[in-house]
């Protein structure tokens, strides 16, 4: 049990004001110092200065922030009161003047009310799960966020918990998790949350308070943390040191394993398995084994990782086992295959001569680079456009008939490896158009002459596709290089970020420490036509039916996104590869196939149901009611399995009837390309 200060869980009394009101912070906290005041005003001074909108740090943005800040920590609406919220809203016009001071103790103070809360909404749980329920009662809970407001008294606040308990056991019990299983799980999760709650360290709630302000200016900018940045090279770079496992933690508090990393060095030690608990890590071979039960899972990260050829000792008790097995790996450098491009050939239709046509299906989950390796100018490092470029090489000398890039799960990623993936795929021009905060507009071309694919291109896109994405999408789709499938739009984000790390801002000397860094957008990106992709997206030229297109999180969902607009287009020469006639008859055919085929109306079904289910702000929590619901279809259930699948995707390019279709309207494009060329030849 955490240590108790002044008879008050988990705080220790520390003398520190805020707007007149004395705080107390968590064991783990110390006050703001000089660190987090520098590092804040280096923030705010970045904001101010070089943010797209050239929007004031003022009130408005302070009357957004506070919203996001509660949210954070309490997106349902399950903790704070109405009354907490009218007191923080009395110190609101004052946030952004505290916070141009560098001053983020707003931010404590909220916390501890946060805290406070969690406590006394934990005993309510345990004296909630002690009484007796009653699944036949005909009533409802609200499940849309936005329509609640805070509870106001105390019997709102009982009965808001009553029923958000009442729904997790009958969740629980679909799961076939029942009886006093099912409550003990459900309180072990609520002690579970409280625990982690009040592990915050300074890092995190600067970062939680700093972003609520960033996010005011616009979704995409954020403050990260040391860690977090860290966590965002590697990202980028698509490699780590390590032991090559995935952890999480479950809802009793232990560090799992999720998942082992193909090629790992966890995997190559072959004894580590999926579900086992990690209690303990020790350094070297000799180092104390440190208890990391109860400890936060960013710290036993911290404690697994480490550099490649060091040793790793790691406590491990398997399910279903009373003893503690200690296993050495030897830690290794880990390639995330998972993220990286991936092709495969595929033998599809008949041509006149009989024989298959083969299509090249490229898999790219995101635009990567290694931005480290890039600053220093190494002579090789890890690269979107190079991994691509030998696909692409691979399928010329093995004589694909077609290519198509698959974006549909690709969030974006690197803008210089968006314009040079583009370029492998058209001689020259412009890829995009830039405009700053300035309103300078200047257009970026493809820096290589010549095509590394010069066949017939397909790319796939989805309301997940965004950024970089959008910007290759968008240039292929301008210069009538190739066909737009998928979604009716991609995500609509327009924007660029740009990443500021703080520490050598903070420190102008080689090899400045890690100071966190703050991700900003500083442009806004154009077509060639002079459209942005900003709200709008990229609109597909063919439309397939999907669950994704229905799914809320577009740019245009996005609080404070930022609008669409237009500049001048440049001088640019479309190919002959794609016509509006084209795309009618491709259209048409497509249509009429999706229309006669089992799997897309089993899927159109589902759309339908998951969509009325969507309008629906409240679910019945009488059991028979519940499961009849349950039984059509779980939205939030279907959307976690969809993401699941775009996140998670195998190690080999799935064949489904979704990219059956799309191989479908790829051979119609080929007969007809090749009727084309028939016709210009006479």
């Amino acid at each position: 049990m955490r240590r108790r200060w002044t008879m008050v869980a988990g705080w220790m009394a520390v003398g520190l004001v805020v707007a007149g009101v004395g705080i107390r912070l968590a064991a783990d906290l110390t006050p703001p110092g000089g660190r987090e005041r520098q590092v804040t005003l280096k923030v705010v001074d970045l904001l101010t200065r070089q943010h797209l909108s050239q929007h004031p740090l003022d009130d408005e943005i302070a009357a957004r922030a506070l919203p996001l800040l509660l949210e954070s920590f309490d997106p349902l609406k399950l903790y704070f009161t109405r009354a907490d919220v009218e007191e923080f809203r009395r110190s609101q016009s004052q946030l952004d003047d505290w916070l141009k001071q560098g001053r983020i103790e707003f931010g404590y103070q909220v916390y501890q009310r946060f805290v406070q809360r969690i406590d006394e909404r934990l005993q309510l749980v345990e004296k909630l799960l002690a009484q007796p329920v009653d699944f036949t009662i005909d009533e409802t809970i609200v499940l849309d966020r936005k329509s609640l407001d805070y509870p106001a008294t105390p019997e709102e606040i009982t009965d808001r918990w009553r029923k958000r308990i009442k729904y997790d056991l009958l969740v629980l019990k679909a799961e076939k998790v029942e009886g006093d299983q099912a409550r003990e799980r459900l309180l072990r999760r609520y002690q579970n949350f409280a625990r982690r709650m009040k592990q915050f360290d300074n890092d995190e709630l600067m970062e939680t308070y700093i972003n609520a302000f960033a996010m005011s200016f616009d979704p995409h900018t954020s403050y990260m943390s040391p860690s977090q940045l860290e966590n965002f090279r590697i990202m980028m770079r698509l490699n780590l040191e390590g032991i090559g496992a995935q952890l999480q933690t479950d809802d009793y508090g232990h560090t799992v394993v999720a998942k082992i990393v193909p090629g790992g060095a966890a995997d190559k030690h072959g004894k580590l398995k999926p579900q086992d608990q990690i209690v303990s890590v020790g350094q070297g071979d000799d180092g104390e084994m440190v208890d990391v039960v109860d400890m936060k899972l960013t710290d036993v990260v911290k404690l697994i990782r480490g550099k490649a050829g060091t040793v790793v000792r790691l406590g491990v008790l398997s399910p279903n086992e009373q003893e503690i097995k200690i296993y050495r790996i030897v830690r290794a450098k880990i390639e995330l295959k998972d993220s990286e491009a991936r092709g495969e050939i595929f033998p599809v239709g008949r041509k006149p001569s009989g024989e298959a046509y083969r299509v090249g299906v490229v898999d790219l989950p995101s635009f990567y680079m290694d931005m480290e390796a890039s600053r220093l100018n190494a002579d090789s490092f890890k690269s979107t456009t190079r991994d691509v470029q030998a696909i692409l090489e691979r399928f010329n000398k093995e004589g694909v008939d077609a290519v198509v890039l698959d974006l549909r799960r690709n969030g974006g990623g690197s803008l210089v490896e968006a314009i040079n993936l583009t370029g492998l795929f058209i001689d020259e021009g412009p890829v995009v158009q830039v405009r700053d905060s300035s309103g300078t507009v200047e257009h970026y071309d493809d820096p290589v002459r010549g095509m590394v694919w010069a066949g017939p291109l397909v790319v796939l896109t989805s309301k997940f596709s965004a950024s970089a994405s959008e910007i290759l999408a968008g240039a292929i789709q301008d210069y009538r290089r190739g066909l737009i499938i998928g979604d009716p739009a991609t995500h609509g984000k327009g924007t660029v970020q740009t990443l500021r790390e703080l520490g050598e801002r903070l420190f102008p000397i080689a090899n400045p420490p890690n100071q966190g860094a703050i991700k900003i957008t500083v442009q806004e990106f154009y077509r060639p036509s002079g459209d942005s992709t900003q709200q709008r997206g990229v609109l597909a030229d063919i439309t397939l039916p999907s669950l994704t297109a229905h799914m809320p999180g577009a740019e245009s969902d996005l609080e404070y996104s930022l609008p669409f607009s237009r500049v001048q287009p440049v001088r640019y020469t479309p190919y002959r590869l794609v016509s509006a006639d084209m795309i009618k008859v491709l259209a048409e055919r497509s249509q009429a196939r999706v229309a006669r085929s089992p799997d897309f109306q089993k899927l159109q079904a589902t759309i339908d149901r998951y969509l009325a289910q969507r309008e629906r702000k409240s679910v019945s929590l009488q059991e028979e009611k519940f499961f009849a619901d349950r039984a059509q279809l779980d939205a939030a259930r279907e959307e976690e399995k969809k993401i699941d699948e775009l996140e998670n995707n195998s190690a080999n390019i799935k064949r489904d009837y979704y990219l059956d279709e799309v191989f479908a309207i790829t051979v119609d494009y080929l007969e007809l390309l090749r009727e084309q060329a028939i016709a210009a030849s006479r």
